[in-house]
């Protein structure tokens, strides 16, 4: 089999290249292609540093978690990265896309790191309920100080790249189209710079009352979770004086504990979980999706301001079209009012709040959704609305504009039936707060097209909601669940 890595001489640069479609991946055909190209560097006199990059849209976004499952494969990352590092010959990580998890750990490891600055870096293992098992934890604090190492491995939550030159965690910034001739040139920089620049010999920095202060502000987000904490007391150790080998062991002991518990097993089935249902049996991967440069939103109430929301926060303009001029005002009015709110919590900018107001059309004109690619009806659970709505939508729509009901109990076949183009309607049913509720049950219809699939699918995604696509049946999936609880609930307190 073809390795994933290939090197490239420039003069007295060699650089390492990954080729490993879709992201990267540091699976073990990765790690033992970078270990031989790394000693290829070494052994060659001629060459006087080494650049790690990557082909496709990502630096390794990741080790592959599919491997976790299975018997080990020589060399673990852990022992590959410490290679790296103890090259005598300067290594510099370039940098695009995203650097996650073993990815950034291989960053770590490297004696220096280059970026583009749409780059960004992180250590998301906690969301799988684990730690940065490659020496993570303990390089980051020696390298970014105590505060930013807390944020990034017990918070998971990835930083732009120029949050992290800021702090010394990237090096230098490239230009986002000449990463790997600013990478070169920054090798030559710095091939000759002595000592080395190695993350484990740099001494990190205690801050007690950090640690404490960011106790306190995620109490609450990390109570019942094991994998904050251990991120927490690994980089503590990593500041207590401790040898770096020492805190290497501990940081092995806490990730194999959590490795093996059940918080983490179920936080990986979560994960796979959440990928399989974006996955469509009969729906090839490379099906063409429809364009959506404009949402229509039929209704401002609750629901219907809610779903405005996410397209507008994801860029997307909408049109909102209400019946009454009051309710259509206090509709946008809450919107406002939301972002405002997040706002103030500091999540978002003031202009991010105008850009996503700019984006919206309130309206009272029904015509003003001829022009939309995708139009939800997010009305109250009347058949006989929707489907008046859903029959005028049919003459007015353009041709190939998906028709959506946020219904959450209704038949999208029956709704469906009173257009020319069922193929085009779909079922969007969000949950309230839509804002804010990550599910979105996609309900598939007898004669909804593949592409309509493909591309309320992938829509979501973009809209950073988790879809799982339904049939037509009553409740469909949520729902249909929590009737029967309600039901028995009801019985229960009507009993006394």
């Amino acid at each position: 089999m073809t390795s994933p890595i290939r090197t490239e001489r420039h003069d007295e640069i060699l650089v390492i290249i990954s080729d490993n479609a879709p992201v990267n991946a540091l699976s073990a055909a990765v790690r033992q292609g970078l270990e031989a190209a790394i000693k290829e560097g070494v052994a060659d006199a001629s060459i006087e540093a080494m650049v790690i990059r990557c082909d496709g849209r990502t630096f390794f976004a990741g080790a592959d978690i599919t491997e976790f499952t299975k018997p080990p494969v020589d060399p673990l990352l852990p022992a590959l990265v410490d290679m790296i590092e103890a090259s005598d010959k300067p290594v510099v990580a370039a940098i695009h896309g995203t650097a996650l998890g073993g990815g950034c750990e291989v960053a770590l490891a490297s004696h220096y790191r280059i970026a583009v600055p749409s780059a960004k870096l992180g250590t998301p293992e906690v969301k799988l309920g684990l730690l940065p098992g490659a020496g993570g934890t303990q390089r980051l604090p020696r390298i970014a100080g105590v505060k930013l190492a807390l944020e990034l491995t017990a918070k998971g939550d990835p930083i732009s790249a120029q949050k992290a030159h800021d702090a010394g965690l990237v090096d230098k910034l490239a230009g986002e189209g000449s990463l790997e001739a600013d990478a070169i040139a920054f090798a030559r920089e710095v091939k000759a710079v002595r000592p080395i620049p190695r993350a484990s010999e740099k001494v990190a920095q205690a801050d007690p009352a950090a640690v404490e202060a960011f106790k306190k502000e995620n109490a609450r987000r990390f109570r019942g979770f094991e994998a904050p904490l251990a991120n927490i007391a690994c980089v503590e150790k990593a500041t207590d004086g401790s040898s770096y080998a020492d805190g290497s062991a501990f940081e092995r002991q806490e990730f194999m504990k959590l490795m093996m518990g059940v918080q983490s097993a179920a936080q990986r089935h979560i994960f796979f979980a959440e990928r399989q249902a974006s996955k469509i049996d009969d729906v090839p991967a490379d099906t063409q999706l429809r364009e959506i440069k404009r949402v229509g939103v039929i209704g401002a109430g609750t629901m219907g301001g809610g779903i405005s929301m996410n397209f507008l926060s994801a860029g997307i303009p909408v049109t909102i079209v209400e019946m009454q001029a009051e309710a259509l005002e206090r509709g946008a009015g809450t919107i406002r009012k939301n972002y405002e709110a997040t706002a103030a919590k500091g999540r978002m900018k003031p202009e991010q709040v105008e850009a996503a107001m700019g984006a919206l059309t309130p309206t009272l004109n029904f015509d003003d959704l001829a022009e939309c690619d995708l139009i939800i009806e997010a009305v109250y659970e009347n058949m006989d609305v929707k489907k008046e709505i859903f029959t005028k939508l049919d003459k007015l729509a353009k041709p190939g504009a998906i028709l959506a009901s946020n219904t959450s109990y209704l038949d999208i076949d029956e709704i469906a039936a009173v257009t020319s183009r069922p193929g085009d309607v779909v079922g969007m049913h969000f949950f309230s707060p839509a804002n804010v509720m990550k599910l979105l049950e996609v309900v598939r219809g007898a004669k909804t097209a593949p592409d309509v699939l493909a591309t309320v699918m992938a829509l979501a995604k973009k809209i950073k909601k988790v879809a799982v696509v339904a049939g037509v049946t009553y409740g469909f999936i949520g729902n249909r669940m929590l009737m029967p609880r309600q039901v028995e609930a009801t019985k229960l307190l009507l009993e006394g």
